[in-house]
């Protein structure tokens, strides 16, 4: 019985990326709306840094997609991971729940 201690690491990865992406698309949301708050401004300074930001909002939205389909790439290969593996997975979660709960109460 071989456990793949490399796709929990994949995994705990993936999770950061899924909230990388949350962020981002926060960050987009925010961009925008600041962009829609400020188009009645007028000057040249304006005008260039709206465009500049309207790049900035453009390139974290091809960035945004790509995280968001990299941590669904990964959601896949931990559930094949785990239908592959089944007992091995269900042991691997039952010692990780008797290690936290030994050290949860500890305390």
């Amino acid at each position: 019985m071989e456990t793949e201690f490399s796709s929990i690491r994949s995994a705990a990865s993936d999770l950061a990326r899924e909230k990388l992406a949350e962020d981002v698309r926060a960050l987009i949301r925010d961009a925008e709306a600041l962009l829609s708050a400020t188009a009645g401004d007028v000057g040249g300074k304006a005008d260039e840094l709206r465009q500049r930001l309207r790049g900035a909002v453009d390139r974290a939205k091809a960035s945004a997609a790509e995280l968001q389909e990299q941590a669904r790439a990964g959601a896949r290969r931990a559930d094949e991971l785990i239908r592959a593996h089944p007992y091995e997975s269900i042991g691997l979660a039952l010692g990780v729940g008797v290690l936290l709960g030994a050290l949860l109460n500890r305390r």
